[in-house]
C-alpha cells in the first residue's frame, strides 16, 4: 500500500497558464473524468483553455500514476476580496483514504496563502457526502447556497 511518503504534488502549469508537463497532462485525464465526465475529448485543448483562462492545475502523484489533481483560479470579488476558488478537486476511487485528499489539501493552502488570498472556497454537489465530510475534517464551513439557472 502506498502511504503519504510517497506522494508528491506535481505542478500541471505556471503561474502564468504555460503547459510545463504535457504527459502529466494526459496521465490525468482518466482520474479527472471521474469527476467531470462530460468532458470533451480534446481533452488537453479543453484544458489548455482553462489555464489561459486563469485556471491552474496539479496533481498529486506517486511513481507514474496520477492519484489526484485539483483545479483553481484565484480572482477579487466584493464580497470576499481576493478568492482561492477550487474548480476541481478529485482523488482517484482506486486511491482513496491514503492522505492523496490532505496531500493535495495542505498544497492547495499553501498555494493560497502565497497568492494573497483571504479565502480557499470550493462548491461540492449535494451528493457528494463522502467528500463533505472530508471538507469538514479539513475546517471548511458552509457559508452560502450556490444558485444556479441553466441558460443552454
Amino acid at each position: 500500500m502506498n502511504t503519504p511518503d510517497s506522494l508528491m504534488v506535481v505542478r500541471i502549469c505556471d503561474e502564468a497558464g504555460v503547459l510545463l508537463a504535457p504527459d502529466w497532462l494526459a496521465l490525468a485525464e482518466g482520474v479527472h473524468r471521474q469527476l467531470r465526465p462530460q468532458l470533451p475529448y480534446d481533452y488537453a485543448r479543453k484544458m489548455l483553455k482553462v489555464f489561459a483562462g486563469g485556471g491552474r492545475m496539479a496533481l498529486v502523484t506517486d511513481g507514474n500514476q496520477v492519484f489526484g489533481l485539483a483545479v483553481w483560479r484565484v480572482f477579487e470579488n466584493t464580497f470576499e476580496g481576493s478568492k482561492f476558488y477550487v474548480d476541481d478537486l478529485v482523488t482517484d476511487e482506486a486511491h482513496r483514504s491514503i492522505g492523496v485528499g490532505e496531500a493535495m489539501m495542505a498544497f492547495l493552502e499553501d498555494e493560497a496563502k502565497k497568492a494573497g488570498a483571504q479565502s480557499l472556497v470550493l462548491d461540492s454537489g449535494t451528493q457528494r457526502t463522502r467528500a463533505h465530510r472530508f471538507y469538514f475534517r479539513e475546517g471548511f464551513v458552509i457559508t452560502a447556497f450556490n444558485f444556479k439557472k441553466q441558460l443552454v
